[in-house]
């Protein structure tokens, strides 16, 4: 009786446990159904996200153009390389392979991706036993060409492809750096990716407008990643960054870092500015620096820094055309005075002023005569005795040239009016002790230039919406100030005339071959960083020339400053200074289309284009090589269809004329310029990938080979002494074999 009790209350209790605990399963499984939800976590969230598959639609960073809409940055599509390896992951699947033989497969890839095979294989392996189901290979296996890619697709290797990605490309290399900056990818801890972004120049300046926002793709899939039937696809496109005209003209800013390369392998100088300015409306042309830096690999940038805008230095006698143009503008000035030149003195305790000659002088002289000799004695007597301090710090002020310009680069750095004593008000005269920046200078020199008007420097002509074309934003000419009179402009016009052509004038190096042109000289002694004074010797200076041409009324305006080049004991300072200002200075007023001013060459050689689209090959390529034109015909075709020059302008005879053909082949692009192989580029509708600096040694699509639009041209330039150094290498290999 006993046990039968005990019995029947232990089985009671496990009934009741059993009840419980199937009331509770039944109760999760009952919550569960209504709730869709475990632990927080929704199970109808958790399959969409298990059976969804999304993809990023990358935004294209927005192009950066020049003037005449030239590329200069622009985002180049590129590949990564991948590998699927996981045979179970491609079972099933309409669309995917995995890789069958490794060693195979990495015998063909190897070569092309510039690794050894064993590489590859080593990738494959890691990635099997990690059990992952796809490798990627590094840096090797990312920004691989377009050419590239088509190479290892025509293998038709199983498990082997590849996504699209951009980086940022600059096809001119080391052009206009210090504006441009560059741009490349590196890790958004907002959006937990990789992302272009701008790090310098007008690509960090402008980086939000660049950027653009990313899309996405997404849809249903199945478990071997097939889209379902019914896949509920969303596609949000990307918004692409807008685009940038810039004020550059891509032909001068080709030439101007030509130049300034010669004078950099030449001379070694610690630094080189140069920059060329539209004196009318303020607009940048070109500008460059040495040391400069290639975009496409900033890995050893020697000066981050656009000393243009952001190195003060003591500019030297450059500042003399605004001591003689406030003199002038005051009403205080005689060009016709004679005064004792040599040294100044104002009393016993301020030390004396010197002319450059070592205190020399010329004797007693004009005042005229005093500018074209570049006379500290004169800048100081004007300053002093004529303007007194006061009134002449107040035409410092006018020209602005104690504070920013506000020119739309970053980095902007304003010099310092030293002022205070009056050793320091004399010694600013004449371009000592204070400082200032080369755009600076321009600034100010452009109240000269252009009637007494002040223009404000500027680089973004303007910002476009490339899906419409709608200007967002518009840069205009803006006056700052005006500082002189439009009569007292004339008259420093005249004098500056004088330092260039004038029997005494420091500025003769730099005469023009068809223009007249007005300018000023400087030698700026460099202060000691260890002691007090100046470094001594005659290359420890900077030397500089600003000037603007055509004289009588100046379209363009040059700034060059030359920074302890390392000269030959029979030249002077102003060699280089001059061989970039002439080289330069002339060719952008040709490409301007400003014409010849000097009496013997007012009727230039300029010949005005006749028809040429949809004229017959033979008879415009006769006529135009008659004319004296260089002509590159396109194809064999018997019509033109395009050109690179317009009908009805006027163009000089030296210009490069391309006729395109209605049945165009790749022409032979040896020796040409990077400015030529650009203009065939966008005439073409080329995808090019420049490699060096100089002229055309090597092109990848053969001379005579049919051409289609957006075909892939790589091209290698050499500097003319690098061609000629590796010439002569050849060929003293060849007389080596020949000994042999």
């Amino acid at each position: 009786m006993r046990t039968s009790r005990s019995t029947r209350i232990m089985t009671s209790i496990f009934m009741l446990l059993f009840v419980l605990i199937f009331l509770i399963i039944a109760g999760r499984f009952i919550y569960i159904q209504v709730t869709g939800e475990i632990n927080g976590v929704s199970l109808r969230a958790w399959a969409k996200e298990k059976r969804n598959t999304e993809y990023t639609l990358e935004a294209k960073r927005g192009t950066i153009y020049d003037s005449n809409g030239m590329v200069l940055a622009y985002d180049l599509p590129t590949f990564r390389m991948y590998a699927i390896i996981d045979e179970d992951h491609s079972k099933g699947s309409t669309t995917l392979q995995h890789v069958e033989d490794v060693e195979g497969t990495a015998e063909k890839i190897a070569p092309l991706i510039d690794v050894e095979p064993s590489y590859i294989v080593n990738q494959i392996e890691k990635g099997l036993e990690n059990d992952k189901l796809q490798v990627e290979f590094g840096n090797d296996g990312k920004e691989i060409s377009q050419k590239v890619k088509e190479e290892i697709e025509d293998m038709e290797l199983p498990g082997i492809d590849f996504t699209q990605e951009f980086i940022r490309h600059y096809p001119n290399e080391v052009f206009a750096s210090h504006i441009l900056g560059f741009a490349r990818k590196e890790y958004n801890e907002e959006t937990e990716k990789e992302e272009i972004i701008g790090i310098n120049g007008i690509e960090n300046e402008m980086d939000d407008l660049l950027r653009g926002k990313d899309g996405y793709i997404s849809y249903q899939r199945d478990r071997y990643n097939n889209k379902l039937l019914d896949p509920d696809e969303v596609i949000q496109q990307p918004e692409d960054g807008k685009e940038i005209y810039l004020t550059l003209d891509q032909k001068v800013q080709i030439l101007l870092e030509e130049v300034l390369t010669e004078v950099e392998e030449t001379y070694t100088p610690e630094k080189v500015n140069a920059i060329v300015m539209n004196a009318k409306t303020g607009e940048i042309v070109a500008l460059s620096n040495r040391p400069s830096y290639n975009p496409n690999e900033p890995t050893d940038v020697k000066n981050w820094y656009n000393d243009v805008i952001s190195n003060p230095f003591e500019p030297g006698s450059t500042v003399k055309m605004f001591t003689w143009a406030a003199a002038i503008d005051a009403g205080v000035y005689n060009g016709e005075e004679f005064f004792k030149s040599g040294q100044y003195q104002i009393n016993k305790v301020v030390e004396p002023v010197r002319d450059h000659n070592g205190g020399k002088g010329w004797g007693s002289i004009t005042f005229d005569e005093g500018f074209e000799r570049s006379s500290n004695v004169a800048a100081s007597k004007l300053v002093w005795d004529k303007l007194g301090p006061d009134t002449y710090l107040d035409y410092l002020h006018a020209f602005h040239l104690d504070e920013k310009t506000g020119v739309d680069l970053p980095g902007e750095i304003k010099g310092q009016l030293l002022y205070q004593w009056p050793r320091e008000k004399l010694s600013t005269s004449y371009g000592q002790g204070s400082t200032v920046t080369p755009i600076q200078q321009m600034q100010a020199a452009t109240a000269i230039a252009n009637e007494g008007k002040m223009m404000k420097p500027y680089v973004v002509k303007q910002i476009v919406d490339h899906t419409n074309g709608d200007v967002i934003e518009k840069n205009e000419p803006q006056v700052v100030g005006e500082p002189i009179s439009e009569e007292a402009a004339a008259e420093v016009l005249d004098l500056l005339g004088s330092v260039v052509e004038g029997e005494h004038g420091t500025g003769k190096v730099y005469k023009l071959d068809g223009y007249t042109v007005g300018g000023k000289t400087g030698t700026a002694e460099i202060p000691n960083p260890h002691g007090v004074g100046y470094l001594p010797g005659k290359e420890n200076n900077i030397f500089s020339f600003l000037g603007m041409a055509p004289q009588d009324d100046p379209e363009l305006i040059m700034y060059v400053s030359v920074q302890q080049p390392n000269l030959p004991e029979d030249e002077a300072g102003n060699v280089p200074v001059s061989y970039i200002f002439k080289n330069v200075m002339e060719s952008a007023l040709h490409y301007q289309n400003i014409s010849p001013d000097k009496e013997d060459q007012q009727q230039a050689e300029k010949i005005t284009i006749p028809e040429i689209i949809d004229q017959p090959t033979d008879s415009v390529e006769k006529e135009l090589i008659d004319q004296g034109f260089k002509v590159t015909t396109i194809g064999d075709g018997e019509q033109v269809v395009d050109t690179n020059v317009t009908e009805g302008k006027d163009y000089y005879a030296y210009e490069h004329i391309m006729l395109l053909t209605d049945q165009p082949t790749m022409p032979s692009v040896i020796d040409w310029s990077i400015r030529e192989v650009t203009t065939l580029a966008e005439l073409l509708d080329l995808q090019v990938e420049s490699i060096g600096n100089g002229y055309v040694v090597k092109q990848s699509i053969e001379a005579g080979s049919t051409i289609k639009k957006e075909d892939y041209l790589s091209v290698e330039f050499i500097m003319p002494d690098q061609k000629e150094s590796k010439e002569d290498k050849t060929e003293e290999n060849k007389e080596k074999d020949d000994d042999d």
